[in-house]
């Protein structure tokens, strides 16, 4: 796990985020379960068609999560959306 190897999930390791998510409310209650475990296996560093074999879904689907995320955050990349994710507990 690549979060676990540099520390970014330590307690008291908390990441600044780079580029602050432009909605100024929580948004974890609004991301869905299907959401959330594409978000885990994309911070593996996963791609698209990666994350739909892992997940049994099509990379269509893992395309609609991506950018559903994208939108409910206000992050503008993948990076940012793993960084915005590690951020919240």
């Amino acid at each position: 796990d690549r979060s676990s190897a540099a520390g970014l999930s330590a307690p008291g390791n908390a990441l600044p985020t780079p580029y602050p998510p432009r909605l100024s409310n929580p948004v974890w209650p609004t991301v869905s379960p299907a959401e959330r475990r594409v978000l885990e296996v994309l911070g593996r560093g996963a791609s698209n068609r990666e994350i739909a074999a892992v997940l049994y879904l099509s990379v269509r689907t893992v395309e609609s999560h991506i950018s559903s995320l994208l939108t409910k955050t206000g992050c503008s990349s993948r990076t940012q959306l793993v960084i915005w994710a590690l951020a919240r507990p």
